[in-house]
Order: structure tokens, then C-alpha cells, then sequence
């Protein structure tokens, strides 16, 4: 099966694969306006730091189209880039595309779709990359992989960062199977990354969030492989809530951990992990299920979108550039 592109711009608006739908509908949706654009990135309709930050680049133009204002432009574009706040692809996108201010709609617009063009190439890249150094540290063997959340096609506009990796081994007859973990309360590993794997025809099991450091520590693992939202200037990392553990029992084990990230999720403006705003998301996703109330009336829910792996628990960080390694005794910047 071949997916769609996960974002698109068809000549009038921005069009997407509407996310909440998935694994029972693939559906694609065309936002027409700038409250659209923010709308489906806040609710997740489209979701992936590299996937929101394509859609902002898009909104910024389509916002230029609507009305080539430079105060509406402005204003929309700030809006777009707070739409959620710890992807750091989603501000780097908007603002690269803002250079282009003085061109005009058009020349947004193709600053915009620049970055659309490049994300897919950026994707491939740091597919063939990662998978050069999982096989440099595990061997050209077949391979169990753990990972975390999202962070394929579906999460960027195709292809994918650690499910990138992923591809381009299986690619090569290199895996044996992909611990995919549900990632509460959304799901998006077993509603998405299990998606995604089965239509590449890629051997998975989907376990429950809780069941991936024991997977791990049972010698279930040869690698861990996850995606990041931002990470910061001394290697930490902030990815999807329930990350942090698998890291902790990777290197308990002695498994690599491995971090797929474009080089546009490194932020060396935030200095380390203390310093990344966290988003908190409604309570409702951990009270609800379906829309449906699955705790009492009284519950209260904590409930962060991210959690951040200190970078001392991280083997490498895989970009289309370089594998960095920013834990003591790595090599950084190594290309």
C-alpha cells in the first residue's frame, strides 16, 4: 500500500491526511484557511514536528493568499508557530519562511513549498544514515527494534525519521521485527505506527506502553529507535510521554538508543532539556476514551505531551547530515 503524502499544497490550500481517523479511514482533508491550518494542527489531525512544521510553511503562504497584508501575514504566522509549543520545526519552518516577506504571496509560497520538497529528500537521507549506524553497532543481521509513538511518513511528508530508519533496513533484509509501544492516551503507536508498518509489509507487534522497558530488559531488543520534537544543545531530547523509561532501560541493558531527528529539530537556542516548554494537552485524553468517561466523576489527570531523555542516555542522534553523539565519550558531529 502506498501512502499519500502526509501534507500537500494542490494550488489553493493546504491538503493533509486527516490523522484522527486512522487505522479505519484514510482520508484527506484540504484546509482552506488559517484557522483551519491551526485547528488540525492543535487537535492532531496533522502531527509529527516535521509534518506541523511543513503545514505552518503551507499556512503562512495560504494566509499570504487570503490576504497579502503584511500585519495579516504577521499575525497569522505567529499564530501558526504557537499553535503547540514544543516541536521546534513548527517556529523554524514559520519564520524561514517569513524571509520571504518582501516577495510577496508567491514568494512565500515557494519558500514554503522549498520546505515541503526538502523534508521528503532531508527524510531519505536520515533513513540511509540511521541504518548505516544501527548496522555499524548491531551488525548486518536481522533485528528487533523498539520504538515509541510516530515518527514515520505519517509524521513527516513521507518516509519518515526513526520509521525512516526502520524502512531503510527493511530495505536491506535487516529486520526481524518492530516492538511498536500504544503510546497513551492517543495511540498513535498502535493506531498509526502499526498502520504504517503493515502496509510496508514490516513484521510488528504492537505492546502496551508500560511492557517496553521489561521488553528490553528480557533481551526482546537489539535497538531502540525514536523520533524527537526538539532537541536541545547539549544532545536532551524531548519526545512522546513514556521515551524517558525506554532510555533508562536501554542503557541498563546495553541496548543503543537511538535518536532520528532532521537537522531542523536541533535547537541550539534552547541550551539543554530544563529549558523546553512542555506541552500540557486537555485532561480529557487521559479521563476519556472514545468520548467515552472511563474514570469517576471526581478524576483529575496530569497530562504532558512530551517527556525529555537526558542526553547522556542517548548513543546518537541521526540527522540527514551526521550521526551526533552527545553522550560522554561520543563522538560529536561525526559524519
Amino acid at each position: 500500500m502506498s501512502l499519500p503524502r502526509t501534507v500537500d499544497w494542490d494550488g489553493e490550500a493546504v491538503v493533509i491526511v486527516e490523522q484522527t481517523l486512522l487505522p479505519h479511514r484514510l482520508e484527506r482533508v484540504r484546509l482552506t484557511d488559517v484557522g483551519a491550518v491551526i485547528d488540525a494542527i492543535v487537535r492532531l489531525a496533522v502531527r509529527g514536528a516535521p509534518a506541523i512544521g511543513v503545514t505552518g510553511a503551507l499556512g503562512v503562504a495560504l494566509a499570504a493568499r487570503l490576504d497579502p497584508a503584511r500585519r495579516a501575514i504577521t499575525d497569522a504566522a505567529e499564530a501558526i508557530a504557537t499553535a503547540r509549543p514544543t516541536a521546534v520545526n513548527l517556529r523554524w519552518a514559520v519564520e524561514r519562511t517569513l524571509r520571504r516577506l518582501d516577495d510577496g504571496p508567491e514568494g512565500l509560497l515557494d519558500e514554503a513549498l522549498a520546505i515541503l520538497a526538502e523534508d521528503a529528500a532531508t527524510c531519505r537521507a536520515l533513513g540511509e544514515r540511521g541504518a548505516d549506524f544501527v548496522v555499524e553497532r548491531c551488525g548486518a543481521r536481522p533485528l528487533a527494534v523498539q520504538t515509541h509513538c510516530n515518527a514515520g511518513a505519517l509524521a513527516t511528508v513521507e518516509w519518515g525519521t526513526a520509521l525512516g530508519i526502520v524502512r531503510s533496513l527493511h530495505a536491506r533484509g535487516l529486520i526481524a521485527e518492530v516492538l511498536v509501544d500504544e503510546t497513551r492516551p492517543l495511540l498513535q503507536g498502535a493506531r498509526i505506527t502499526a498502520f504504517e508498518l503493515e502496509a510496508d509489509g514490516i513484521p510488528y507487534r504492537v505492546q502496551a506502553d508500560g511492557a517496553g522497558p521489561s521488553a528490553i530488559a528480557g533481551g526482546m531488543v537489539d535497538v531502540v529507535i525514536v523520533g524527537a520534537d526538539r532537541v536541545a544543545a547539549n544532545g536532551d531530547t524531548a519526545n512522546k510521554l513514556g521515551t524517558y523509561p525506554l532510555a533508562l532501560a536501554a542503557a541498563r541493558a546495553g541496548v543503543p538508543f537511538v535518536v532520528a531527528a532532521p537537522e531542523s529539530t536541533l535547537d541550539p537556542a534552547t541550551p539543554d532539556g530544563a529549558h523546553i516548554e512542555i506541552e500540557q494537552r486537555s485532561e480529557r485524553e487521559v479521563l476519556e476514551l472514545g468520548g467515552v468517561r472511563i474514570t469517576p466523576p471526581g478524576a483529575r489527570a496530569w497530562n504532558p505531551a512530551f517527556d525529555v531523555t537526558p542526553h547522556d542516555l542517548v548513543t546518537a542522534v541521526a540527522t540527514e547530515r551526521r550521526i551526533w553523539c552527545p553522550s560522554p565519550g561520543g563522538v560529536s558531529g561525526q559524519g
